[in-house]
């Protein structure tokens, strides 16, 4: 759908608690398709009655014009006070579908139906309950890596009638993060660095056994637990502990190819790293992630991955 640019609208934005409100004066009002064909309508039904002189014609008229006269204030209403606020989104790799959780609510106490949120081909349409809210989703493809920013989009109701289309548009503000694209499976650019573990866990290593888990996508077939598959339990995998840790660290020098295949390696080893359990580090041109394991440095790491080579 084309849109105007946007020193010629006015658009709904958000304020500083990230909530933006369809206000009055941003909601614009036109007849559809139906309207059209109404409007038609109702001025042949005029020149008819004049021609005749039909006092019933010119009340039957003025009785439906008065009906779309209604019909376009109630639209406008449907519309007016509609709150948009910003959800969480989740980061993807690129090639993936991005997705913008979006939360719209109307405090007046009645209910809202025939809402619809339009971005370019797509539709999502929602009817708000009284006094309540409704999480709707906006799909976008994430092509490359960095920043991902929900463009335009408008909000648009054409209840009660289908006579007119009320819609006005948004620009919400939403962003999410795109790492890089994971590429195929290398061996580390070094071999893992063993260390005793000062940690009362013992670190994970290959010494002695702890638990069983359940399997992981990754896991070393060495360390799959045959006998509980074979009972019907499941795949698991065996966990290790022992008094020494890996460490392993993932080097941009070290990694081959140009910038983008750098990334989507490096991308590919700290995910694999992660889901080994090891202790890993990050080093980029001019910045070094120190070693640690776990989901804070796993999402650490994939941040710096994704926005590389962006300015501050």
């Amino acid at each position: 759908m084309f849109t105007p640019p946007s020193r010629f609208l006015r658009l709904v934005r958000p304020d500083a608690g990230g909530r933006a409100r369809v206000g009055r004066r941003q909601i614009y009002i036109l007849p559809t398709r139906a309207g059209l064909g109404f409007g038609l309508l109702l001025l042949l039904m005029l020149l008819g009655s004049i021609n005749y002189a039909n006092n019933l014609g010119f009340l039957l008229t003025f009785l439906l014009a008065g009906l779309g006269v209604v019909a376009m204030l109630h639209s406008w209403r449907n519309l007016n006070g509609i709150e948009i606020l910003a959800g969480r989104p989740r980061p993807v790799f690129a090639g993936d579908r991005a997705r913008f959780p979006i939360r719209l609510r109307h405090g007046d106490g009645g209910e809202h139906p025939g809402i619809r949120l339009r971005l370019d081909d797509q539709t999502v349409a929602v009817d708000l309950p009284a006094a309540g809210e409704k999480v709707v989703e906006l799909a976008l493809g994430a092509g490359r890596r960095g920043r991902l920013r929900l463009p335009r989009f408008s909000i648009d109701t054409t209840w009660p009638l289908g006579l007119l289309r009320a819609w006005a548009f948004v620009e919400a503000g939403h962003e999410l993060l795109v790492y890089p694209r994971p590429g195929p499976p290398i061996p580390p650019p070094q071999a893992a660095e063993y260390r005793p573990s000062t940690r009362g866990d013992r670190g994970v290593g290959a010494d002695d056994f702890v638990a069983l888990r359940h399997y992981r996508p990754g896991d070393s077939p060495r360390h799959l637990h045959w006998k509980s598959l074979a009972r019907e339990q499941g795949l698991q995998t065996k966990q290790f502990g022992g008094d020494r840790a890996d460490r392993l660290w993932l080097e941009w020098a070290l990694t081959p190819g140009d910038s983008e295949t750098r990334l989507s390696l490096l991308c590919r080893a700290v995910l694999d790293a992660s889901d080994g359990q090891l202790e890993f580090g990050l080093r980029l041109p001019g910045e070094e992630i120190p070693p640690a394991r776990g989901p804070a440095q796993r999402r650490r790491c994939l941040e710096r991955l994704a926005l590389y080579g962006e300015k501050a």
